[in-house]
C-alpha cells in the first residue's frame, strides 16, 4: 500500500511518542511505504524503545538516507519543543506522546497533567507558531493529527457504543488529562485555525508493547510461571484494536480525513479481561506446553480504583467516509502478538528490570 498519497514527495512528518509503542508502529509503516522523513520527538522516558524502528531502517538501509532522526525532547519544555518544530520544519504533526498508564496516574497523576495537557499545549503553540509562516501551497497541506483514546467518553454499562457524538466523561486522572488535551486541540482550531484532526481508539495491543500492559504482562508472567493479576472479578470488557491496524488507520485519516473533524477507531473485538486471560492461557497450552495449564496462575487482586466497566467503538464513520476497517481478527493477531512474545522473551526481560 502507498500511503500518503495526497501529499509531496519527501514530506517530513514530526512524530511525538514516535519510540512508544503506537508510535513506533505508525514509523515502522511510513519507513516501509512512504519516502517521508520523520522526526521523532520523543523524551525517551521509561517505556521508549527504539529497537524496532532500528531494526527497519538496517533492513531496508535507510540509514544512509537519513529518513530518520530522534529528538530527545521533553514536551513540558515549551522552548525545546518551539526549538524542534522550528528545526524540523514539518509538513505534517502527530502527536501520540502521552503518560497512557492508567495505574500509573492512580499513583502519581501530577506527571500526567504535566506531559499529557501541559505538553500538548507547548507543541499546539509551537504548531501555530510554525503554521503562520508557512507558503500557502504548504498551509494547504498541513495537518496536526492529535491520537487520544476512548477512555475519554466514560465508561459503558452492558449495552451501548462510543461514537465521535459521544459526551465527554473521564473517570481517571489519565483519562481527564487526555480529555483536556482533545478540548485543547479542537479550541487551537476554532480559535486560531490550526487544521486539526482528532482520533479516539479502543485498546490496542500487539508486538513491542511495553510489558505493564494487560496482554503483554499476561504473556510474560505466564512464560516466567508468575501469577497472572487480574484485577476484581475480571469482567470488565475493552474493544481490542491490533496495533498495525491502529496504525494503518491513522496514516489514512492524516491522508485522507476531513481538517476539524474527529474519528473513532476500534476493533468490534469486545472482550473481558477474564476471556483474554483464558484466550492467551488456552494458546499457549497449545503452542508452548507444560505440565499444568497456564490458567493456574490466573490470580484476581484487589481491583483498580474507578475501573472503568466496559468499552466499545463504533468505528461506522472511519468505515464509511476512509473505507478503513481492521484487517487481523483478535484471534490472528493475538496468536501473532503471543508467537511474538515467546521469541522475544530476552527484550521483555530487559524491559522489565525498569519496573
Amino acid at each position: 500500500m502507498k500511503f500518503l498519497k495526497n501529499f509531496p514527495e519527501k514530506t517530513k512528518i514530526l512524530i511525538t511518542g514516535g519510540a512508544g509503542f503506537i508510535g513506533g508502529a505508525v514509523i515502522r509503516k511510513l519507513l516501509k511505504h512512504s519516502d517521508c522523513i520523520i522526526y521523532n520527538l520523543d523524551k525517551m522516558g521509561y517505556a521508549s524503545d527504539l529497537t524496532s524502528i532500528n531494526n527497519v531502517l538496517q533492513n531496508l538501509n535507510l540509514e544512509k538516507e537519513k529518513r530518520h532522526e530522534l529528538l530527545k525532547i521533553d514536551l513540558t519544555n515549551s522552548f525545546k519543543t518551539f526549538e524542534a518544530v522550528k528545526y524540523a520544519d514539518p509538513d505534517l504533526i502527530m502527536h501520540l506522546a502521552a503518560e497512557s498508564h492508567v495505574d500509573r496516574s492512580i499513583e502519581g497523576p501530577g506527571e500526567f497533567i504535566k506531559s499529557n495537557i501541559l505538553g500538548t499545549f507547548n507543541l499546539l503553540e509551537a504548531a501555530r507558531s510554525h503554521y503562520e509562516k508557512l507558503s500557502f501551497e504548504r498551509k494547504s497541506n498541513f495537518r496536526f493529527h492529535h491520537i487520544s483514546t476512548d477512555e475519554v467518553f466514560g465508561t459503558l454499562g452492558e449495552e451501548g457504543q462510543f461514537s465521535e457524538d459521544t459526551k465527554y466523561d473521564p473517570r481517571s486522572p489519565y483519562s481527564a488529562s487526555k480529555a483536556s488535551s482533545d478540548h485543547l486541540v479542537n479550541s487551537w482550531h476554532h480559535t486560531f485555525g490550526l487544521p486539526t484532526l482528532i482520533t479516539n481508539c479502543s485498546n490496542n495491543y500487539g508486538p513491542w508493547q511495553y510489558p505493564e500492559k494487560l496482554i503483554p504482562k499476561i504473556i510474560i508472567n505466564a512464560l516466567q510461571n508468575s501469577k497472572i493479576p487480574i484485577y476484581g472479578n475480571g469482567k470488565n470488557i475493552r474493544d481490542w484494536l491490533y496495533v498495525e491496524d491502529h496504525a494503518e488507520a491513522l496514516i489514512e485519516i492524516l491522508n485522507r480525513g476531513e481538517i476539524g473533524e474527529k474519528y473513532c477507531i476500534g476493533g468490534n473485538e469486545e472482550r473481558s479481561n477474564n476471556e483474554i486471560a483464558e484466550i492467551i492461557c488456552n494458546y499457549l497450552d497449545i503452542i508452548y506446553p507444560r505440565t499444568n495449564t497456564y490458567k493456574k496462575l490466573i490470580t484476581y487482586v484487589e481491583d483498580r480504583k474507578g475501573h472503568d466497566f466496559r468499552y466499545s467503538i463504533n468505528a461506522n464513520k472511519i468505515k464509511k467516509s476512509l473505507n478503513w476497517f481492521p484487517k487481523l481478527s483478535f484471534k490472528e493477531g493475538i496468536e501473532k502478538t503471543v508467537n511474538w512474545y515467546l521469541k522475544n522473551q530476552e527484550w521483555s526481560v530487559k524491559f522489565l528490570k525498569k519496573f
